[in-house]
């Protein structure tokens, strides 16, 4: 009897662990909890989605008149420059009529020397003339001709009488007086700004440097450039100078090429500014010369990323839902733009902005 009752135990025990178990399995395997879960998880993975897509701006390819620039450093130079000095330093200066900065005009006084001693040789070489003229009239009379009839006189007498009266040597006297008491005023040679001006009234002018120097208002600006650019310039193309130190821009145009190329490969140019107010003798400037190559397939810069190493345009799928991933070749280059010449063709949708980390079929959505 006891042993049937320890039976009929065991044999519950089982049976409600069995019960348990069931009930337990039941729970896990619930229709709405699953159904809840994956719900949840289906929509996360849609707003992932969602955020993937990069939003691009894009322009048509077309082919267009393309300006090839070429950028340049420069410095400016007076077209015309003259160091000035005084031909004799042996008098002292009494006036200088202009500083630095001044401007002139063509023949105007700049400064000026004692020129009393130079006025009394000018009259002792008059007077020395007046008295080889009187020696030549009485050599001549001498001879038989009348000395107020030149033409009478033959030349090879009249130039005997000049020498032997000392006539020709005191005419050449009077010609160096002259000239030198001239040059006891300094005057400028063509209309521009004074410079460098050293000399002081009472003071005897150095005649190891110039007295100063004048800048014609027009103004020369020397550039180089690659002798790979060289077949795209030729003399009178324009030019824009732009100053460091100023917002201004100078128009000017190529003036001289010159025909040699130095050992860094690069070739001297010189472009002419006609007016150069504002542009100083010596100013670095930025050079920039526009040439036109005619018709090209043109993207912007922004268009053009690197990708191991290599250039690359994304273009729109056909769905315009999708950025394809395209190899190119660039040529020509100016400031904003850059010229196709393989990879794309003209009509394509090319991505010019949010292309900066985007993937091949990477999805797209057009910003309008």
């Amino acid at each position: 009897m006891k042993k049937d009752l320890s039976v009929m135990k065991r044999y519950s025990i089982c049976c409600g662990i069995c019960i348990l178990a069931a009930s337990l399995l039941g729970a896990c395997g619930s229709p709405k909890e699953g159904d809840s879960r994956e719900g949840a998880k289906g929509g996360k993975e849609k707003v992932e989605e969602a955020s993937k897509v990069t939003a691009v701006s894009v322009v048509k390819l077309r082919d267009t008149d393309f300006n090839h620039e070429i950028v340049s450093n420069g410095k400016v130079t007076g077209h015309e420059r003259a160091d000035l000095r005084f031909a004799t330093g042996d008098a002292i200066i009494t006036a200088v009529y202009v500083k630095n900065g001044s401007h002139v005009a063509k023949g105007a006084r700049l400064a000026m020397l004692d020129d009393i001693e130079l006025r009394e040789k000018a009259e002792q070489a008059a007077t020395a003339l007046a008295k080889a003229e009187l020696e030549l009239k009485d050599a001549l009379i001498g001879q038989g001709f009348d000395p107020d009839d030149a033409a009478s006189v033959p030349p090879d007498v009249m130039r005997l009488a000049r020498l032997r009266s000392g006539y020709t040597e005191a005419e050449a006297n009077l010609t160096a007086a002259k000239r030198a008491l001239s040059e006891a005023v300094l005057t400028a040679p063509f209309a521009g700004t004074v410079a460098n001006l050293t000399g002081k009234p009472w003071n005897r002018p150095d005649g190891s440097k110039p007295f100063c120097t004048l800048i014609g208002a027009a103004m020369d600006v020397r550039f180089s450039i690659l002798e790979s650019e060289l077949p795209l310039l030729a003399p009178g193309d324009r030019v824009e100078v732009s100053p460091y130190s100023s917002a201004q821009t100078y128009t000017g145009r190529v003036a001289e090429i010159n025909p040699v190329v130095d050992e860094n490969g690069l070739v001297e140019i010189t472009a002419s500014v006609a007016q150069g107010k504002g542009l100083f003798d010596g100013m670095n400037v930025k050079v920039s010369v526009l040439k036109s190559v005619g018709r090209q397939l043109v993207v912007p810069k922004s268009a053009v990323v690197v990708r191991s190493g290599r250039q690359v345009v994304f273009t729109l799928d056909k769905d315009g839902k999708r950025a394809l991933w395209n190899y190119v070749q660039t040529g020509l280059e100016n400031l904003d733009e850059y010229t196709i010449t393989d990879g794309l063709e003209e009509g394509m949708d090319v991505i010019v902005s949010g292309n900066v980390n985007l993937a091949h079929e990477a999805p797209v959505a057009v910003m309008r």
